[in-house]
C-alpha cells in the first residue's frame, strides 16, 4: 500500500478552462476506501451532477473492486455523494444552471487524516482553437527546456 495517493485527471485540464476549485469529501463504503488506498481508482471519464434534492454526486468514477472483499464488495461505477458546505453547493448549483458551466473532478487524494478527498472544479469547456493553443504552448515550453538542457 502506498502512502501518498494522488490520482490526477489530466484530461480535464486540457478539455476545460478551470474557473474555481473546491475540495470535497466523498461518502464511501469500506471496500471503496481500501481500493483507493491501493491506488485502484480512475477519474478520467467522471463528472459531477446535482440530484433533485440539491446534493452533488460524482458519476462515472471507477473504483476497482477490492481484491479481498466478499459478497459485500462495492459496485465499481456507482454514484458517490460529495460532501460540501450548503453555501458552496448553492453557489455551484447557481453557476452550473445559469452559465452552462460544468463540474469536473481534478484530483483524488487522501489527506493527512486518512480521509479520501476529491478536488473538483467549476469549469467551462474549451473550444478547439483553445486546445490547439494549449498544445502549442506545451510544445514550445518543452523545446525551450530541451535547448536549456543542451546549452548547460
Amino acid at each position: 500500500m502506498q502512502k501518498n495517493i494522488n490520482i490526477q485527471n489530466k484530461k480535464a485540464r486540457f478539455e476545460y478552462e478551470i474557473i474555481d476549485k473546491y475540495t470535497a469529501g466523498i461518502q464511501l463504503t469500506g471496500t471503496e476506501i481500501k481500493s483507493i488506498r491501493h491506488s485502484k481508482a480512475r477519474i478520467t471519464e467522471s463528472f459531477c451532477e446535482f440530484n433533485d434534492r440539491g446534493e452533488l454526486f460524482v458519476i462515472n468514477m471507477y473504483i476497482e473492486e477490492y481484491a479481498f472483499g466478499n459478497q459485500f464488495n462495492h459496485n465499481p461505477k456507482s454514484e458517490r455523494r460529495l460532501l460540501l458546505n450548503k453555501r458552496e453547493l448553492k453557489k455551484l448549483a447557481r453557476e452550473v444552471e445559469a452559465k452552462g458551466n460544468t463540474i469536473v473532478p481534478l484530483r483524488l487524494f487522501i489527506n493527512e487524516n486518512g480521509w479520501a478527498k476529491l478536488d473538483v472544479a467549476l469549469a467551462k469547456g474549451k473550444k478547439t482553437h483553445d486546445k490547439r493553443e494549449t498544445m502549442k504552448d506545451r510544445d514550445s515550453k518543452r523545446d525551450l527546456a530541451r535547448i536549456k538542457k543542451n546549452f548547460n
